[in-house]
């Protein structure tokens, strides 16, 4: 028996070629007529263009978010009743990339000496208590494939890293594990912090007005996980106060950033459209295909979402 693959990405056309070199047996590849939605039983998709067609999907056995992110797919009403697998694995270079091309620039003084040259001046940036990422400490909101990459990455530059999962449980490449009970007490020991954290009711707004608060006064801040972790007002009233903190901001809880919000006009916030870590198709055809694979070999699938948590 054969299978049926609807694509929904924005690069269809390049996901139909990359998969069909693949040759994978017993597989076709759907057009998009509205009457594929029904009759395919595997989706290769990105979640927020799947999850309005998600009720229509009468055949749907399994379906692959090209994305790490779920959130479209996760609301409490929606379908459960199939397989959902993720991208995992790839992200954690891209993401070492953005993270520490930003902090780098920030601790060894980019912007300054960028200024100085324009001006035509020779002169050295005032002391500040961080001119190199080594013995800094490192806090990761996250323990997972990603967050253990940056731990590496920061353990090559001399960094403390200490992460923060749900169980405490160690993790190889940490220095400290916490559990989330002590976020308050490691943000106020952390130089640097990374939210990589999924969107769970648990996370929503995590970083909010009194856990920001606790951050020290040249703290930076990275949040490249999912944007609802973060009170974007908070921050913003937070970055006013404290001049000399930092923050690096790729996701928000509504995409696009409106452009009325204040956080547009602070000097020490950073903004970026979600492109910390992009998903190239080829790589996401490879895990695809080897997921296909195990599916028709009765196998359990990589990167299985478990529905109760979210991730």
């Amino acid at each position: 028996m054969g299978h049926k693959l609807l694509l929904l990405t924005k690069a269809n056309q390049q996901y139909r070629d990359l998969i069909e070199a693949q040759k994978l047996p017993d597989l076709e590849i759907l057009d998009d007529n509205p009457a594929s939605i029904i009759e395919a039983d595997i989706w290769l998709a990105e979640p927020k263009l799947a999850a309005p067609l998600l009720p229509h999907a009468k055949n749907l056995q399994w379906l692959q978010s090209s994305f790490a992110g779920i959130d479209a797919l996760m609301s409490p009403r929606g379908r459960k009743d199939y397989q959902l697998t993720n991208i995992k694995d790839i992200f954690g270079p891209l993401m070492s990339e953005f993270v520490f091309g930003y902090l780098l620039a920030h601790i060894r003084g980019h912007d300054f000496y960028r200024q100085q040259q324009q001006q035509k001046q020779w002169q050295v940036q005032l002391p500040i208590r961080h001119t190199s990422l080594q013995g800094m400490r490192l806090l990761l909101l996250g323990t997972g494939s990603i967050a253990q990459h940056l731990a590496q990455t920061a353990k090559h530059f001399g960094m403390h890293v200490t992460g923060i999962n749900s169980s405490g449980n160690a993790v190889e490449g940490f220095d400290a594990i916490e559990v989330m009970a002590n976020l308050g007490q490691t943000l106020m020991q952390a130089d640097v912090v990374v939210n990589l954290l999924p969107s769970t009711p648990a996370t929503q707004s995590l970083l909010n007005a009194d856990t920001l608060g606790k951050l020290k006064d040249d703290a930076v801040l990275f949040n490249v996980g999912r944007g609802d972790a973060l009170d974007l007002d908070a921050l913003n009233v937070l970055l006013i106060a404290k001049p000399a903190q930092q923050a690096v901001l790729d996701v928000f809880a509504q995409e696009p950033l409106p452009n009325s919000h204040p956080i547009w006009e602070r000097e020490n916030a950073i903004i970026t459209p979600h492109i910390s870590a992009p998903s190239h198709p080829a790589q996401i055809v490879e895990i695809f295909s080897q997921n296909y694979h195990r599916y028709i070999s009765g196998e359990p699938l990589q990167n299985r979402i478990d529905f109760s948590k979210g991730y």
